[in-house]
């Protein structure tokens, strides 16, 4: 269970890595338009928030793959990034596209309860 956990961290985390290039270096061109369903004009004017936000999931995939790197030392570190990934993407899906919660909060929920079904099965409820 641990492996499988460790794993679902890291794609969590690869998969913020791949927000914040995104965000922070397409977000005007046509992957990035495509992507997050935007007109040029928009993105164009939109362009330093979105390189802010970028940053941000590179933060949170920072600190995923630290997690992960941890092991089960990591756990503490695991759930607090877990965490703010499942709150940032509810509060995305209310206030900008139901899409993350599927794309961001769903994946980011699942890896966390493998996460705490790890850390009970290594017998550390």
């Amino acid at each position: 269970m641990l492996l499988l956990s460790l794993i679902a961290t890291a794609a969590i985390g690869v998969l913020h890595l791949y927000i914040m290039v995104l965000e922070m270096f397409f977000w005007t061109k046509p992957l990035g338009m495509k992507s997050f369903g935007l007109k040029p004009d928009f993105a164009q004017a939109s362009r330093a928030l979105a390189a802010n936000q970028g940053l941000y999931n590179g933060f949170l995939a920072a600190g995923l793959l630290w997690g992960v790197a941890q092991g089960m030392t990591g756990f503490a570190v695991q759930v607090f990034f877990l965490g703010c990934v499942v709150v940032a993407g509810v509060f995305g899906a209310l206030t900008a596209s139901r899409k993350i919660l599927f794309v961001q909060a769903v994946p980011g929920a699942i890896a966390l309860g493998l996460v705490f079904m790890a850390r009970m099965g290594a017998g550390y409820a």
